[in-house]
């Protein structure tokens, strides 16, 4: 099993999301994030005072899919989630060891 981890911009979730639910993936966490990286920040103006806004608004997606959908799904995410711009975000995969769904106490495979 392989843990994504998808850095997006704010307006492609939706996109992401539906790309993943016709992999009939449904199981995904959505939290929203800041970060800072080549996109660098931008600056703002404020009652007349102008300050830089470093850390920008991100989403981050984390599903947790089989070895045999990894492939698949990194593919979706990144055609639903590509604008071609500086800031698309980044995908990171890691290994997940064990899975237990708490209410029915399945374990791996059958648990996501």
């Amino acid at each position: 099993m392989k843990k994504i981890e998808a850095i997006i911009k704010p307006f492609k979730l939706d996109e992401v999301r539906e790309a993943l639910s016709e992999l009939n993936i449904s199981g995904l966490t959505v939290t929203e994030v800041k970060g800072f990286g080549r996109q660098k920040g931008h600056t703002e103006l404020y009652r007349g005072a102008e300050y830089v806004v470093d850390f920008l608004p991100k989403i981050k997606v984390e599903v947790v899919v089989s070895g045999e959908m990894l492939e698949t799904a990194v593919e979706a995410i990144i055609k639903a989630a590509h604008t071609g711009k500086i800031g698309d975000g980044k995908i990171f995969v890691s290994s997940i060891e064990q899975v237990i769904r708490i209410r029915t106490g399945e374990v791996n495979e059958s648990a996501l």
